[in-house]
């Protein structure tokens, strides 16, 4: 008799894209993954991961702005995506205490060079970080874009949430040498058009999200869109068709499918 294995339990997650306006038009950031990570190995994706339980620390509400009327999950959601982008992508979306603007990039490198070691032997978490520096995290500048669970099915599980940020002008975005091998920014256009070719493997989810960016000519424009647009849940269903197996996505998310063949998905 077969036994259906229980589903196992999905991750909570952030990622943030990040945005600017280039010569010719939006640009994204995105980071080529490692091909020994377990998650979209060789994948190209937007800077993000699982949280941490430091991302859920109480003390961080008092060093965040902008999260007045967050609860506290949403803002371990904006806590996580922030440190993350920092360990990733070495852009740090923060300000000094009480200060109006964020860090500059020149602040960012001191900041780095001081706890990249700690960082990357997992031996500090963002509440240190922030009292260590006298920083709060900048929760004011993180739209939400989408939400996505991976599907019931798969073994590896995880409950994302995407945030649009405006990318601080003199920071440099620049992938970290370990999790991510590459970077670069690029037109959403273009990510479709490399994925398409097969040039770059971008997964289904990042790839609706491309998309779904690329309908915005700027960087006013997309957080405009996404502070209009409600955030629908998207957590993929399998169904069987004539023409074979299928991915089926809720059509009011805002995508411009609602379903995509398994073939070469999984």
């Amino acid at each position: 008799m077969d036994v259906k294995r229980p589903s196992p339990e999905a991750s909570l997650s952030a990622t943030i894209l990040l945005v600017r306006d280039g010569g010719a038009g939006l640009e994204v950031f995105m980071v080529q993954r490692h091909h020994r990570i377990d998650f979209a190995t060789g994948a190209m994706v937007f800077p993000g991961g699982k949280l941490e339980p430091g991302d859920h620390d109480p003390s961080l509400r008092a060093r965040s702005s902008g999260c007045e009327a967050l609860g506290d999950a949403e803002l371990a959601l904006r806590a996580g995506a922030i440190r993350e982008t920092f360990e990733e992508a070495r852009v740090l979306l923060a300000r000094r205490r009480g200060k109006a603007a964020l860090l500059s990039g020149p602040e960012v490198l001191e900041i780095e060079a001081r706890h990249r070691a700690a960082i990357e032997a997992h031996a500090i978490e963002i509440p240190e970080l922030l009292r260590e520096e006298d920083l709060e995290l900048a929760c004011d500048g993180l739209v939400p874009f989408a939400h996505w669970i991976t599907p019931e099915f798969m073994p590896k599980r995880f409950d994302t949430w995407f945030f649009l940020v405006a990318a601080p002008a003199d920071q440099i975005a620049v992938h970290d040498g370990r999790e991510g091998v590459d970077s670069l920014w690029i037109r959403p256009a273009d990510a479709v058009a490399e994925a398409e070719s097969g040039r770059r493997t971008i997964i289904f989810p990042t790839l609706l999200n491309v998309k779904k960016l690329g309908r915005s000519a700027s960087v006013a424009e997309a957080l405009s869109a996404a502070r209009r647009e409600p955030i629908v849940t998207v957590l993929p269903q399998v169904a069987s068709t004539d023409h074979g197996r299928v991915l089926r996505i809720p059509p009011e998310a805002g995508y411009d499918v609602s379903e995509a063949s398994l073939e070469g998905l999984i």
